[in-house]
């Protein structure tokens, strides 16, 4: 699909309202996290630099349309400007009167940060009158906020219909990455797809079936496609009730050409904490007391070699219960081949989704994959084959 950058627009002189995703962690009043905010800078200043004028959309938290204080943008104000490196503006409401005169008051290279949009039920609701109110605002919309669009809010799909639209950089970057990974991959094309239950998985599996040539099953749902295949995974996180979904999409994979790796040997220990003995056997013998863990150094092996003769990788979840060591050892290890493919120029690496960014970041290997996202469920959504609102409306 084609859909317009900020290179494609006239900024100049220009009020340019800015969908931005700074739903960032607070503690004690002060922001602990500025991923978020770094990512949306390179946008800020592109518009700034075009000599127009960002006013900023943002959510916080989940008021439900309701005015909460604890909610409030402005205790992301300080930070924001630290960031940007220059002071921004903060109105206590995003629409009516206060919006209106304080984007009236902006001079050039000032910045304006709106109250939470969701303090208003129009929001949630993409209410036509309220997506109007916000549209009064500007000349521009900008959407940098690819982690919302999943979602057919008013300041993320009303307002495009409604204002010549664009996406912002960190948008424009994040569906380059995804259009390279599965739109129009190089092949070979491998997923790792991980995670606790099969059951959050099974649009992405079907998706992904139609479109890849290597799946590898990782994590909690590996048991339970190990035990739809009568195999004893003892105490292990399983979901016994989905051995028929498991086994239909083997039996799919199987039909589509499609690869699915499963662990051959696995990490069990009977108990979940650090420190805890651990073993590696057959993924075939598993103690009856015991529980899968992580994938064994053969499973690790097999993951590394499939990722050697591919030229995209799709990632989305851990490969074991990678927050405890040892148990993060498969997760690490792939993740370290990944990274290391990619620096040499032989691998396209997208990953994304909640744990696999803390995963990734915590094997040391985030930085080195050609795109990490921090959308989560709008990541996830696109890896289903999805329709973005929020990404639709700009095309």
């Amino acid at each position: 699909m084609t859909w317009k950058t900020l290179d494609d627009m006239d900024l100049s002189g220009k009020t340019v309202l800015t969908r931005v995703d700074i739903n960032v962690p607070v503690e004690d009043g002060h922001v602990t996290d500025t991923t978020r905010m770094d990512r949306i800078k390179p946008t800020i200043d592109a518009i700034l630099k075009a000599g127009g004028k960002p006013v900023l959309l943002a959510h916080f938290g989940r008021p439900k349309g309701k005015v909460v204080p604890e909610m409030s943008l402005e205790i992301t104000r300080q930070a924001l400007s630290d960031v940007l490196g220059r002071d921004v503006r903060f109105a206590d409401d995003c629409v009516g009167d206060t919006a209106e005169a304080a984007v009236a008051d902006l001079e050039p290279g000032d910045v304006l940060l709106l109250e939470n949009t969701r303090f208003h039920p129009g929001e949630e609701a993409n209410d036509p009158a309220f997506a109007d109110q916000l549209a009064r605002l500007g000349d521009v919309f900008c959407n940098d906020a690819f982690s919302a669009a999943h979602r057919a809010h008013a300041s993320t799909e009303g307002l495009a219909h409604r204002l010549p639209s664009c996406a912002g950089r960190l948008m424009e970057a994040e569906l380059k990455a995804l259009e390279a990974a599965l739109s129009e991959p190089e092949r070979p094309l491998v997923a790792v797809v991980g995670g606790a239950k099969v059951s959050t998985k099974l649009d992405l599996l079907g998706n992904l079936l139609e479109k890849v040539d290597t799946i590898v099953i990782g994590g909690g749902m590996a048991n339970t496609f190990l035990a739809a295949k009568g195999i004893d995974v003892g105490k292990s996180l399983c979901e016994h009730d989905l051995a028929d979904t498991a086994r239909a999409i083997m039996a799919e994979a199987e039909a589509k050409g499609c690869t699915l790796l499963l662990p051959s040997d696995v990490v069990v220990a009977k108990e979940f904490k650090a420190g805890a003995a651990s073993q590696t056997v057959p993924a075939d013998a598993c103690p009856p007391d015991a529980m899968i863990l992580d994938a064994g150094p053969d499973s690790i092996a097999a993951v590394v070699a499939a990722f050697e003769t591919a030229k995209t990788l799709v990632w989305n979840g851990p490969l074991g219960a990678f927050e405890i060591p040892p148990f993060n050892a498969a997760t690490d290890a792939a993740a370290a081949e990944a990274a290391r493919m990619t620096e040499a120029g032989a691998l396209l690496s997208v990953a994304g989704g909640g744990d696999t960014v803390a995963a990734l970041n915590g094997s040391g290997a985030a930085e080195r994959f050609t795109y990490v996202s921090t959308a989560g469920g709008a990541f996830l959504e696109w890896l289903e084959g999805k329709t973005l609102p929020g990404v639709a409306a700009l095309g």
